[in-house]
């Protein structure tokens, strides 16, 4: 097949969807292969609101002993991931699942491993009243922003009123809707920089679209279906350690699957899967490789895939070429 021809069969297996730029409180541009960021007609993305966002995302006192904010789970240096197996919360309580990465959250059809969150909005305070995380109520949280005047100050300005559930929400969502993973040696390649990626990534990228057969779950130019598959993690003994989406659903059909993640920047955000047992991209490519973990519910799309130790290096190679570019985003100067 000539390289024009590949190169045509790549676009279209991603189903790629292009934008005209918008722009969006200055730096929210058009994210190359991704598009623009959805935006809820009732929180739309302003400076001051993004502002806001980052300062709660990053700040400890919503945490019971303030010790722990959003950003201790999902760390801007390990890939707005946890690089812990099981995030942990206030007094090192262990949760049961590894903490997704931030990164292009804002594209996803659904929030959490099992999706019981619907957008960005819903899925915020979820941590801050979980009693292994924050160990906050909302009331108690609302309470400890409004003592803060310069907090006070910035909901006055950006939403009319005080901190309240829905205004914090927003905020925090806003924010997170600017952490986006694009600009990567991927995205350089498929529009046009031959040189972009080493011939090794690009021998993995046509595994990725062939014999690893991986778009059947990771698909479109966040890499993701935004669906749920039972690949047999966390399954031992004859039983799942966790329901996953069927605890949302009440679906038995639903057992042991969780949401697929994007593979932007997936080099960063080690461990893998749901539960955080695959500690390396060779050890998740491994798993996948000889058709995850047998149980009575599998997917019908995992299946053994017979890959060579050069192929897994490969496809291995092509998942590091998803690494977007820098944010350039750290931690802000908190209102004391």
């Amino acid at each position: 097949m000539k390289r024009s021809a590949m190169l045509a069969a790549v676009l279209a297996s991603f189903v790629l969807v292009f934008h005209d730029p918008v722009l969006r409180a200055e730096q929210f541009l058009a994210n190359g292969l991704l598009g623009p960021v959805p935006v809820p007609a009732d929180n739309p993305q302003t400076d001051a609101k993004i502002r806001l966002g980052m300062q709660l995302y990053f700040d400890p006192r919503l945490s019971q002993d303030k010790t722990v904010s959003c950003a201790t789970c999902h760390d801007p240096d390990k890939g707005w991931a946890d690089p812990k197996p099981v995030s942990e919360g206030v007094e090192h309580a262990k949760g049961t699942r590894n903490s997704p990465t931030v990164l292009n959250a804002a594209y996803n059809r659904f929030q959490f491993w099992d999706g019981r969150a619907k957008n960005l909005e819903d899925q915020a305070l979820g941590p801050i009243q979980n009693p292994v995380e924050m160990q906050m109520t909302m009331p108690m949280a609302l309470d400890r922003l409004s003592s803060i005047p310069g907090y006070v100050k910035q909901f006055q300005e950006v939403f009319g009123r005080g901190p309240d559930d829905e205004s914090v929400a927003k905020a925090i969502a806003a924010f997170e809707r600017t952490v986006i993973s694009t600009d990567s040696a991927f995205d350089r390649y498929i529009q046009g920089d031959r040189s972009a990626m080493s011939g090794a990534a690009v021998r993995g990228l046509h595994l990725f679209n062939g014999k690893a057969h991986c778009t059947g779950c990771h698909s479109g130019p966040n890499f993701t279906d935004n669906r749920f598959h039972n690949v047999g993690a966390g399954y031992s003994k004859g039983k799942f350690e966790d329901e996953g989406r069927s605890k949302v659903t009440h679906n038995l059909a639903d057992l042991g699957a969780f949401k697929t993640p994007t593979l932007r920047s997936v080099a960063l955000t080690a461990p893998y899967l749901h539960d955080g047992s695959e500690k390396t991209l060779e050890a998740a490519v491994a798993f996948y490789d000889r058709g995850g973990n047998a149980n009575p519910n599998l997917d019908l799309l995992i299946v053994p895939l017979n890959l060579t130790s050069r192929e897994r290096s490969e496809l291995v190679e092509f998942l590091k070429a998803l690494t977007g570019a820098p944010l350039g985003i750290t931690k802000p100067k908190l209102p004391e």
